[in-house]
This record gives C-alpha cells, structure tokens and sequence, in this order.
C-alpha cells in the first residue's frame, strides 16, 4: 500500500522531494549558514555550534585533500563512539569526497579485518583505546592512512588534558600499541587549517555511504547508499516530525550509536539539516552518566531502543529527572515491548513512537507519527514509500495473513 493510501496528520505531505538538494554537501552547507551560531553536537560537557562544525569539518576535509593522496570515491573507515570527533571526521570526509564505512568501535580484530577487507578502506579514524586492534590487522589490508583521536581531543583545554590523562593513566582504558604511520587527529586539524578545503561536488547517485548491517545471519555485509538514498530519507524524518516540532530549538538526547545508521541518519543527518542540538552519549551502558547529562538539559527529543528504555525506567534516578519539555520518544532498532512503553509513558508522560526499519533502506520505512501513536504497530508508511505484505508467490496477502513485508522508496 502507498503512503498516499494512509491518513497522515495534518500537515505531513504524503510525497517528498528526494532531488531537494544535489547531494548531501549542499544540505550539510545550508545548515552550517542558516543555523550558525546554534548548538550543534555536545558530548563531554562541551558544545560545538553550527559555525564551529563547519570550520573543524572544512579544515580535517583540507588535511585530506592537502596532505594525503586520498582522490574522491576512497573509501574511509571511521571507528568512533559519539564523541564531538565523530560528525567533524564524518563531515570531513564528506567534503573531501571519500566515501564513509561507519565501524563498529567494539569490533574484534577479526570482525574489523572483515570490514576494512571487503570495503576496500584505505583509510581509517580511530579511537585511542581501539587503536591496538587496528595495528593487529593493518598488515593484512589496504589501509595506508590511519589517523588517531585520544578521548577529550576536541575539548578546551586544561580539560582537554584531564580528560585524556585520565582515560590513558588512571582508568588505564588505551591500550599499547605502535602505529608510526598514524598522524594524530589534533595535527590534521592544523594542518587543515593552512590552506581551505577545495569545493567537492558529487552526483545524486554517488555512492556516499558503505553502512556495514549483519541482517540476522552470516558476516556483516556493506549496505551501498547514495546521497540521494539519504536525503530521501532525512527529508521523509523531517516531514513526518515537522508538525510537532520546531527547527533550530530542539534539544535531543542522542545515546544511540552514530555509527548505526538509525541514529547516523537521524542525529547526523535529518536534525542537523533541522538545526537541532544533539546532545551526544558516549556510553549509554554507563547509565548513572548518562542521567547526569541529562539532568543538565530540559531536552525535548528522546531516540532509544527497547532494552535501553528498559534500563532507564529500571534506575531510581530516572525518575526524578524534568520531563516537562519532553515532545517526542522515537524507539526503533528492534521490537518495542508494550510494557516497556507503557511504563515509559507512566514516568515520562511521552508516548513512543515505535518504527521499523532497515540499513538497506536508509534506514527508516515505517512509524508511528507523534500524536498518533498505535502501540503493538510499525506505524505507517513514510512519505514517498510503498510497502506490501506478499506470500511465496510474491501475491498480495489478505489483511491479517502474514507474509513477507516487501518496501520500495526513493
């Protein structure tokens, strides 16, 4: 069934311009000039705004161009936690024309030779603490630059040295290792700055992002998406989101890992092009932090999956945290309990907004609109999305016979 055949909230178009901009980079530079002086990304306690984003992005995208032999289509893997590093070198990149393989910070050697192997990456962005799993494998791939961020390294200083003392010598979190090659991510960043990044202009159908997605079996698999896949996708969020909420004043909190493409798509994507604020979580296990952050903002947006609602509602604290500006509670990633919703609704006052999706699709296909929440469902179509139930045959299932769920979209 087409979106069109859905009864959308008011003011939420049944169709989107997938050709709004010409590429991601168009998007990504009329947000940096609309909302300039905005927040953009906090973690850690220290806020980048708009303007902020685009001069460190613009100078690592320099470094690239000026001080690496990496052309336009290389491919490079970025293997970050949600740190104020992670959209700066994603944008960078971007800007630089490479093409971005999102890495699991958590992967074993096995599963990062895997990855770095079969996208062909010749380039890689790591953390510190990951950065001896990087020297175990580096050997038996392609990977010819490496560049290295210790924790704080986009923090101001004296903090900046606090914060990575503490990770290297008193919580001993960094292991040894030994990459002579590696340029450290605070020296590129100058180096970036000596002369401007040249302006890259890809096509709509360049491929931009290799997302990396293990389905439910066998070894992970690169998803390949365009510019135009994810700006269909981000404008689909924007349209379906826009009547409940106000561009450039939202505060989201943002624990989801940016290297999935839920919260890429989302947090990095869809509310930058919003000119929100997104409020980074760089270890949502560690949830007595992460309350601690969000008792510091009267956020509006909430993006979680079922076992962290779970945890959240689990922890006395929780509870006497200040709800009052809380618009919107989007779940997806796996199946929402009803109990779990239930109760979130009881201590938040928000309903959540359960959809589905998948890597292949950018991600989001399906989702309960806010205000018109149908718990127990995926909700309905995006805008511009088509999506049948159909038996082995490929025939359209009667309602209520289960069958395979086929989707089709820009």
């Amino acid at each position: 069934m087409s979106a069109s055949a859905w009864r959308y909230p008011p003011g939420v178009p049944a169709q989107i311009d997938p050709d709004s901009h010409p590429h991601l980079l168009a998007m990504l530079e009329e947000s940096f000039r609309r909302f300039a002086g905005r927040p953009a990304f906090t973690a850690l306690g220290h806020t980048l705004d708009y303007r902020q984003l685009d001069a460190l992005s613009a100078d690592f995208a320099s470094w690239l161009q000026h001080f690496t032999d990496l052309q336009p289509g290389d491919r490079i893997a970025i293997q970050l936690p949600n740190l104020l590093q992670f959209p700066v070198v994603v944008f960078g990149a971007l800007r630089a024309g490479l093409v971005v393989v999102n890495t699991n910070p958590l992967y074993s050697a096995r599963e990062l030779e895997h990855q770095l192997k079969d996208s062909g990456a010749v380039a890689i962005v790591c953390l510190a603490n990951m950065a001896q799993r990087v020297e175990q494998v580096l050997p038996r791939t392609r990977v010819r630059h490496v560049v290295v961020s210790a924790v704080g390294d986009l923090l101001p200083a004296p903090r900046r040295w606090l914060v990575n003392t503490v990770v290297r010598h008193v919580r001993r979190q960094v292991p040894h290792y030994r990459l002579p090659q590696a340029v450290p991510l605070r020296t590129a960043l100058r180096l970036g700055q000596e002369q401007p990044a040249r302006p890259y202009r890809p096509q709509a159908q360049d491929v931009v992002l290799l997302q990396y997605t293990g389905g439910t079996t066998g070894v992970a698999r690169g998803a390949m998406l365009t510019h135009r896949n994810l700006i269909a996708n981000l404008q689909q969020c924007r349209a379906l989101m826009a009547y409940s909420l106000t561009e450039g004043e939202e505060v989201l909190i943002a624990p989801l890992p940016l290297y999935h493409i839920y919260a890429f798509t989302f947090h990095c994507l869809a509310m930058v092009a919003c000119g929100n604020h997104n409020i980074l979580i760089p270890n949502p296990r560690d949830i007595p932090s992460m309350l601690s952050e969000m008792r510091r903002w009267r956020f509006t947006l909430f993006v979680g999956l079922n076992t962290l609602f779970i945890a959240l509602c689990d922890a006395p604290a929780f509870r006497r945290l200040d709800f009052s500006a809380l618009k919107v509670t989007v779940a997806g990633g796996m199946a929402l309990q009803q109990v779990v919703a239930q109760r979130w609704m009881q201590i938040t006052g928000s309903e959540i907004c359960e959809g589905y999706g998948l890597t292949e699709a950018s991600p989001v296909v399906t989702v309960n609109p806010p205000g018109h929440v149908r718990q127990g469902t995926i909700g309905i179509p995006m805008p511009s999305t088509h999506c049948r139930v159909v038996d082995d045959a490929g025939e359209d299932c009667p309602p209520g016979v289960p069958g395979e769920l086929w989707v089709q979209g820009p």
